[in-house]
């Protein structure tokens, strides 16, 4: 399917690894120009070399971590000073917090800004630029908001946070021609999970195509319709379907992408 993304400029923050890389890759093989944000520079850079090796109009990578105070908006800057314009932003990070309640007051903090403020700051310093002609916005929560586990509840409450921030900006801009959407990832099989799956079956003798599948269901209890953990480039499709204008009437939605997990 064609994005219809060619002359569109979209900001990826956790764009280098993962989802927000998976999604990248969607978007750059539709010809779309591409700012990838991480806290590896390094890692950034490479990230995007191999994007427009895919076919992005252009691509830069930028070591930046937006949780850190003025890092959001040195990223949307960097965006438009390289480009020119901004016309979607995608947020993938937000990953610590997966903790018990009784973490101190100062690990709270951390895990309010990298899940929470290195989202909403994004966002906030995005919205001038994607008032001028309408825009796009892709927020990342978690599987976990709609069953949250008490040994991992300030991730959770963070998440879900972020969800609830969203549908507040799609509601608010909406009138001003922006569009925001939240996902919801289940377990994906990013570079830490997958490094879990060599091994459990190092340790556990188990074949390493069965080794997650086997824990998801008699250690973690997650019931999955599809009996797999998902992939990083399904998520990514949907991340770059709904910055797409393919998603046009779409907006404030809150959409599980998790296998079918009972919760």
């Amino acid at each position: 399917m064609d994005l219809h993304i060619r002359d569109k400029t979209f900001l990826v923050v956790g764009g280098s690894a993962g989802i927000g890389f998976a999604a990248a890759q969607v978007l750059a093989a539709d010809g779309a120009t591409l700012l990838v944000v991480g806290r590896d520079a390094a890692r950034a850079e490479a990230a995007a070399a191999e994007l427009v090796a895919l076919g992005a109009t252009a691509a830069k990578g930028q070591g930046i971590d937006t949780s850190a105070e003025g890092g959001a908006a040195r990223a949307v800057a960097a965006a438009v000073d390289t480009f020119g314009k901004l016309d979607g932003v995608a947020i993938t990070t937000g990953l610590i917090g997966h903790e018990p309640i009784s973490i101190s007051d100062e690990r709270w903090m951390e895990v309010v800004r990298d899940v929470l403020l290195g989202t909403t700051r994004v966002v906030e310093a995005a919205l001038p630029l994607l008032e001028v002609d309408g825009g796009t916005i892709v927020t990342t929560a978690a599987y976990s908001i709609r069953a949250p586990e008490i040994a991992r509840l300030p991730y959770a409450s963070m998440k879900a946070a972020v969800s609830v921030f969203t549908k507040g900006i799609a509601k608010t801009y909406g009138p001003k021609g922006i569009r925001a959407n939240c996902v919801c990832p289940g377990a994906i099989e990013t570079g830490p999970l997958h490094a879990l799956r060599a091994r459990i079956s190092e340790e556990r003798g188990i074949p390493l195509e069965q080794a997650l599948e086997r824990v998801m269901i008699d250690e973690w209890h997650l019931d999955v319709a599809l009996g797999r953990p998902g992939r990083p480039h399904e998520v990514g499709e949907l991340i770059a379907f709904l910055l797409s204008p393919r998603a046009g009437y779409l907006t404030g939605a809150l959409i599980n992408i998790d296998g079918g997990t009972n919760f």
